[in-house]
């Protein structure tokens, strides 16, 4: 089974950029759809996007489309979340996610097989 490790969190100020790197060790990597989600303090765990076992679809909720993007490099075991614009609203610990399930519910955190350990993201006003 795969596990994934975050990493690539910090404190940036709004407006600024980060990148997140969901790294997966064992030889079923390329298997797994990924998805990314947050939670802040006090708040459910939310979807924030997702990515196809190819690279090839990607899904991003509302409040992030068009500033964030994930890539994946399978040669790499490695899943990116390239986020631009960041706001103080997007505060939060990213987590990353392995589903062997289909697009229809990459939205759905308890369609996730295997989550990693969190990173923090803190956004300045």
């Amino acid at each position: 089974q795969v596990q994934l490790v975050e990493s690539g969190g910090g404190l940036v100020q709004a407006g600024g950029s980060l990148r997140l790197s969901c790294a997966a060790s064992g030889r079923t990597f390329s298997s797994y759809a990924i998805g990314w989600f947050r939670q802040a303090p006090g708040k459910e765990r939310e979807f924030v996007g997702a990515i196809s076992w190819s690279g090839g679809s990607t899904y991003y909720a509302d409040s992030v489309a068009g500033r964030f993007t994930i890539s994946r490099d399978n040669a790499q075991n490695t899943v990116y979340l390239q986020m631009h614009s960041l706001k103080p609203e997007d505060t939060a610990v990213y987590y990353c996610a392995a589903t062997t399930r289909g697009s229809t519910v990459w939205r759905d955190r308890y369609e996730y097989h295997v989550w990693g350990q969190g990173t923090q993201v803190t956004v300045s006003s």
